[in-house]
């Protein structure tokens, strides 16, 4: 009696692990790749997925974005530059047979390539490019690992160059140039500045010398701006013209 009860017993466990390994369910963003005997049958998902129990083996695979990290990496720019660069890559998986069967580990083998791609492009380019073109750079790592990836059912939906770590001599060399910069573009705004007031005094000359009673009127507003501050002494200019004729008549009288 007690054995027949423990072999039903047995045989309830055998039948239970059977039905776990049998059902599967997979989420709305899994697929499952089903392989018979070692061989690639099909991919199935979502919902509930039936195997054959021992025969069948399945490698479930998320169809997710996966956000990557690249770690800093070593670059010598094309004007000889030493920097350290790190990114991150945005992907997801396309064709999950592919991924589980091109490639060993593909998040892996994505990190890697992203390494490679990323010192070997950043140093085609000169340090004020890696610093003013990032769109360009970005454009350009996604379109290159996604060439490689799409063999392995992987799509590159962007990459990002997050920071840019520069030595410090260059940092100090670059505020330097950044100071030298503005300094230069004062000095262009004063000179022009100068420029432009030269010319409307110029204008200005011109309808004083048609028109001298405007230059009286231009004393008048003088007298006005002094005698509106607090000052002791009061200053009266006085036009040559109007002495003109007292000149003239001394040197008559000579």
């Amino acid at each position: 009696m007690q054995s027949a009860v423990l072999v039903l017993v047995v045989l309830i466990f055998f039948v239970v692990f059977l039905l776990s390994n049998a059902i599967k369910i997979l989420s709305e963003y899994e697929r499952g790749v089903i392989f018979r005997l070692g061989r690639l049958i099909a991919t199935k998902g979502p919902g509930i997925i039936f195997l054959i129990p021992i025969v069948d083996r399945m490698v479930k695979v998320s169809l997710r974005t996966v956000v990557l990290d690249v770690p800093p990496q070593d670059v010598i720019t094309k004007d000889n530059v030493s920097i350290k660069v790190n990114a991150v890559v945005y992907f997801r998986v396309v064709q999950p047979d592919k991924a589980i069967v091109s490639v060993e580990n593909y998040i892996y083998a994505t990190s890697q390539l992203a390494q490679t791609t990323l010192r070997s492009i950043l140093g085609q380019f000169e340090l004020d490019d890696l610093l003013g073109q990032r769109d360009k750079i970005n454009h350009q790592l996604q379109e290159i690992i996604d060439q490689h990836t799409e063999p392995w059912g992987i799509k590159i939906a962007n990459v990002e160059v997050k920071q840019i770590d520069l030595p410090p001599e260059m940092q100090r060399a670059m505020a330097k140039q950044a100071e030298a910069e503005r300094e230069r573009r004062a000095k262009v705004v004063h000179a022009e500045g100068e420029f432009q007031a030269s010319q409307k005094l110029a204008d200005a000359a011109q309808v004083i010398e048609r028109n001298p009673i405007a230059l009286q009127l231009r004393y008048l507003q003088t007298l006005t701006e002094i005698a509106s501050e607090n000052n002791s002494t009061t200053i009266f200019p006085v036009p040559i013209d109007l002495l003109t004729p007292f000149l003239n008549g001394a040197k008559g009288k000579k």
